[in-house]
């Protein structure tokens, strides 16, 4: 007869014990010792060896060393090697050692931050890093921040917290009218904006229909001359494709004179406000009513670590507004009024661990070696013959081959070279390789090592 398990009393032996988790460090140290030197994308065996992953559902419990065992022997492989120097794909950075080593710990604490009273340090954290980013980014006294998964949900908030506002100063209050019959709202971007702006906008009850799409010029930056009365504007600080930065400066100004709502989606490229030779990209951004950043991006920060910030912190609670009679309220912050989620894992940590960190001086050399690294990339492209489509302003790089077919297949071959990954995307109706130079661990060495990727790829292409 088989022996059940208590499981209860099993998973406490192994806390005591601890070997499980020397187990998952010695794995995880093998990994980092490995990380700069393996394929940047797993090879055909690692993604074939998944199949060991797809199993029916297990009858009974099995011992967790086995299952380590395997996500070692398997799943390392077939990562992505993002920790790296020479990943280049979907503006996705790295994470600073200090934030992984704090991330290690604060899994272990395992804290819900919805409330003070669910976590006092969470709470704290959060204090401390508003006040530390609206210093770094030169945001007005007052701005309130929500930490959020990433910076499709701070969009998400920020546009929220816009139509709320707005249709609020019409005197219809959503929270309790909700949006039928509500006064039709007027809303701006630029041909350029990104995808998640769009889902935001459609998640909000704003679809397509009642956009109002500005003409852009060759960089991607909106073009403005003059705009609607009481509108929702949506500028971007950081073009996705080139890195180009809107004129938020005469944007604000332009949506002061007619009462609009200036949300600024800064996924990567807010962080350029931190240093003094790139902030000019950003002036008068403080004009704007709303951000969205995201730390896990140029910063540096682990995943899971999206940031809204509001000029008017009251504004960005009420629309984010949840109330029961179980829930305490105290003079300390409470996370949950500032975000859509009420249960929320410890993210504020890894961003804490980050900014302490780097402090201004780290945040400042972070983001120019990453945009020196971009022109490193543009300028030894350009000699090697390549055509680069872009004015490279941050750390974004757009990348051509003689033709459309060639450019198609030298990508192709970079992706599965291993040496490197860049993404694909289309420019003014021309596909190109998009580099986007994103992680702390990227060295001189490493770009020089990709573009020779990027000529043994192009000449080894074959195409009708």
């Amino acid at each position: 007869m088989i022996k059940k398990i208590d499981i209860q009393q099993e998973m406490y032996s192994q806390i005591l014990g601890k070997e499980l988790f020397e187990q998952a460090k010695s794995y995880t140290y093998a990994y980092m010792d490995g990380v700069h030197e393996r394929n940047v994308f797993p090879n055909d065996e690692a993604i074939k060896n998944l199949v060991v992953f797809d199993e029916p559902f297990p009858a009974m419990s099995i011992n967790p060393t086995e299952l380590l065992r395997m996500l070692h022997e398997y799943g390392s492989p077939a990562t992505v090697t993002q920790t790296g120097g020479r990943y280049f794909g979907f503006v996705t950075g790295s994470s600073v050692p200090s934030a992984l080593a704090a991330k290690w710990l604060s899994d272990v604490w395992d804290q819900n931050t919805a409330l003070y009273v669910m976590s006092p340090i969470s709470s704290q954290l959060e204090a401390t890093c508003e006040k530390w980013l609206v210093d770094l980014l030169g945001l007005p006294a007052g701005t309130g921040a929500g930490f959020v998964t990433g910076s499709s949900t701070a969009n998400l908030c920020g546009l929220a917290a816009g139509r709320n506002e707005l249709l609020n100063r019409q005197g219809w209050d959503v929270n309790v009218d909700g949006l039928f019959d509500a006064p039709k709202l007027r809303v701006v971007l630029g041909g350029q904006a990104h995808a998640t702006i769009f889902k935001a906008l459609a998640l909000l009850g704003l679809g397509k229909s009642r956009v109002e799409i500005v003409p852009t010029d060759n960089q991607g930056r909106m073009i403005v001359d003059e705009m609607p009365e009481s509108c929702l504007v949506i500028t971007q600080a950081g073009n996705v494709n080139t890195g180009a930065f809107d004129p938020i400066d005469e944007i604000c100004d332009l949506a002061r004179r007619v009462n609009a709502w200036v949300h600024v989606d800064g996924a990567f490229g807010l962080w350029a406000a931190g240093s003094r030779t790139k902030k000019i990209l950003t002036q008068g951004i403080d004009k704007a009513d709303s951000w969205a950043v995201d730390a896990h991006k140029t910063l540096n920060a682990p995943y899971d670590s999206g940031i809204i910030l509001c000029k008017h912190s009251e504004i960005l609670v009420a629309a984010m507004q949840a109330t029961a009679a179980y829930i305490p309220h105290g003079e300390q912050r409470d996370g949950m009024h500032y975000t859509p989620e009420m249960s929320r894992r410890g993210r504020v940590v890894e961003l804490w661990a980050t900014l302490k960190f780097l402090g201004k001086d780290g945040v400042e050399e972070l983001v120019d070696r990453l945009c020196d690294h971009a022109k490193r990339f543009a300028e030894n492209l350009r000699a090697e013959g390549f055509r680069i489509l872009n004015d490279v302003v941050f750390n974004q790089v757009l990348v051509a081959c003689d033709s459309p077919e060639h450019t198609k297949v030298t990508l192709e071959n970079i992706q599965k070279s291993g040496e490197c990954w860049c993404g694909g995307s289309v420019w003014n109706g021309e596909p190109v390789i998009r580099i986007s130079v994103c992680s702390w661990a990227t060295t001189v060495a490493d770009v020089e090592r990709s573009v020779a990727a990027f000529v043994n790829a192009r000449d080894r292409a074959i195409f009708p």
